[in-house]
């Protein structure tokens, strides 16, 4: 897990949050065919957006396929410090989180990092 590279899905977006200087959202376009049905029958909106703390914006900002979760781990507690402890497993988790919504994909070593 620590040589893999996240990098954020085709599609997906980071945006700043309004009024709130170090966050942003994510924002992850709805395609499939029942969320196409359900937003223009039922109103939904168009995208699903994801406000993230600090320590999720300082992450997903640094998914670019370039860097490996040991990299980011690194990042993190250089950045907060002792506010990220522990470190690993929390940032495992979120990894996790975001590949399993399918907000991001994990490069393995040697693998391309561009989509």
């Amino acid at each position: 897990m620590l040589v893999l590279k996240p990098i954020l899905r085709e599609g997906c977006l980071l945006e700043p949050s309004p009024g709130e200087e170090e966050r942003l959202t994510l924002v992850v376009p709805r395609t499939g065919w029942l969320e196409r049905l359900s937003i223009r029958w039922l109103g939904q909106p168009e995208a699903i957006r994801v406000r993230l703390d600090e320590l999720g914006s300082f992450v997903l900002s640094r998914c670019d396929g370039t860097r490996t979760v040991q990299d980011l781990a690194d990042a993190l507690e250089q950045a907060f410090g002792s506010e990220a402890e522990p470190v690993l497993p929390r940032l495992v988790q979120f990894l996790k989180i975001l590949d399993a919504n399918g907000w991001i994909r994990m490069v393995p070593p040697g693998g391309g990092g561009s989509t």
